[in-house]
């Protein structure tokens, strides 16, 4: 019975039995999991996000204190808020083994425990994903396992992507090759009844193909995870190095400031979140600011600032900001819905772009009262582009994933991946017409201001993406696996 209720309350997110509370605070952009562990009026955060209020907010509501804040290793894919909430709460941090910091942290040893009321934390060293990569075994009053927390060594139904150590001579093979015994001396001796709590689910970077599922067992992973399954450390190595994509550029970026500290966030908010009016948006774009705007897909279809881009919050906005805009000091004017200015800044900084200007104060409509022309995008739906289709010397740019392309693309669609875009602009003629889509409207959107940005002339974006497109007779080609 207790199992049961175990599950139930899991699935909400947070778990109260023995004496122990778990709440899983996952944050969905960046599909990334931070913890807070109660016992006995004492918490230990593991991998916290940038802003520091969520947390301390919570232990002040149930009159706990927070005592130690674990890392699992140098995040690469945001900025952890490790730093600016010691400072505020006194807390330890901790990483594992071979970990170098700017700051005060305590650097603990393979094995070495951590009291937080009546439970235990114990350090396993996981090197593979980096090589300071570290779990946290959590044990019950009695010292009995209960559960882990393996960051990004081991996630559900895969494992951490083994190339992305800060300034390492380590190889690609050697850190898969650590991987391998980690997962198999400290992770896999485990009970099967552990639980296992990961730093990321489906959408992360850093590994391949992450489940949907926020949190598993140990036994489960070993009979459902393919890199689990029975096979030497040779064939290991060459799966999970195989069809990795590169990182996103701002990865060993937002890696180093999580390893030599940041601008303090509350600071940063208050500084960065600054209203501007249309002439100081003028301004500012003409000194180089970039103009960012976070509306939605259709707002920014029907009229945007000339010159500004397009990644909205209401998507995988973090990880974008950081894939396209290649300097994280890029001065930023933010074009908001109302009352999502603070948002957009926090974001930004999330992963690591400290340098926003402020925002246009009354939003796009203060641009147009100021009578300031407004650029569109021009679209079509996908019974539109059918009719279309056996038009001479017709650009279709597909702008998913290889791996989407792959499984299913339209007839003489070229593949033209957001994630790439930046270093492929002059694949494709300027000034030809070129229809876009992506899988539903969003990237395509992305990719389309960004690309109008340097100079293409020409652009139609493809509503409903794929999924559209899917309702029509175009011809695809569909992947037999898929069939």
């Amino acid at each position: 019975m207790a199992y049961l209720i175990l599950i139930l309350t899991h699935m909400k997110g947070t778990t109260s039995v023995d004496e122990i509370y778990i709440d899983q605070m996952y944050t969905g952009c960046l599909s990334e999991a931070a913890y807070y562990i109660e016992s006995q009026g004492e918490v230990a955060i593991i991998d916290p996000m940038r802003e520091t209020e969520p947390y301390v907010a919570k232990a002040t509501k149930r009159g706990a204190t927070i005592k130690y804040i674990f890392e699992t290793h140098f995040h690469a894919d945001f900025v952890s808020g490790h730093v600016d909430l010691a400072k505020r709460t006194g807390a330890t941090i901790i990483y594992g083994p071979g970990a170098h910091t700017g700051y005060d942290t305590l650097v603990a040893k393979d094995g070495q425990e951590f009291r937080v009321g009546s439970l235990t934390f114990r350090v396993l060293h996981t090197p593979g994903h980096t090589p300071e990569s570290s779990s946290y075994l959590l044990m019950n009053e009695i010292g009995k396992p209960y559960a882990v927390f393996t960051g990004d060594t081991l996630f559900i139904g895969e494992v951490g992507r083994p190339d992305l150590a800060i300034k390492s001579d380590l190889t690609l093979e050697d850190l898969a090759g650590m991987l391998y015994d980690s997962l198999h001396n400290k992770l896999m001796t485990l009970p099967e009844e552990v639980l296992v709590y990961p730093a990321h689910g489906a959408g992360s970077a850093c590994g391949k193909n992450i489940s949907d599922e926020r949190f598993s067992t140990i036994g489960i992973q070993k009979q459902t995870n393919y890199a689990l399954q029975p096979m030497a450390k040779g064939e290991f190595i060459e799966q999970v190095t195989t069809g990795i994509l590169p990182p996103p550029q701002y990865f060993s970026k937002a890696a180093a400031l999580n390893q030599n500290g940041y601008e303090d966030i509350d600071t940063l908010l208050e500084e960065r979140t600054l209203p501007m009016t249309v002439e100081d948006v003028i301004h500012a774009q003409k000194q180089g600011a970039l103009v960012l705007d976070t509306r939605t897909a259709d707002q920014f279809e029907r009229g945007h600032i000339p010159g500004s881009v397009f990644i909205g919050l209401d998507g995988s906005f973090a990880s974008w900001v950081g894939t396209l805009i290649e300097d994280l000091k890029q001065p930023i004017v933010v074009i908001t819905e109302a009352g999502r200015e603070k948002e957009a800044v926090l974001r930004l900084a999330r992963v690591g772009y400290e340098n926003a200007l402020g925002y246009l104060k009354g939003g796009i409509d203060a641009w147009g009262k100021e009578g300031e022309a407004l650029d569109e995008i021009s679209s079509i739906e996908g019974e539109e582009l059918a009719q279309l289709m056996h038009t001479k010397n017709l650009s279709l740019l597909d702008v998913r994933r290889p791996g989407e392309y792959k499984v299913n693309h339209v007839v003489h669609a070229h593949n033209f991946p957001l994630d790439f875009i930046t270093t492929h602009f002059d694949e494709f003629p300027k000034h030809q017409k070129h229809f876009v889509h992506c899988r539903s409207g969003y990237r395509s959107m992305v990719a389309i201001s960004f690309m109008k940005r340097v100079g293409y002339t020409d652009l139609v974006n493809i509503t409903g993406g794929m999924l559209g497109i899917e309702k029509t007779q175009i011809p695809r080609e569909i992947s037999s696996c898929q069939l």
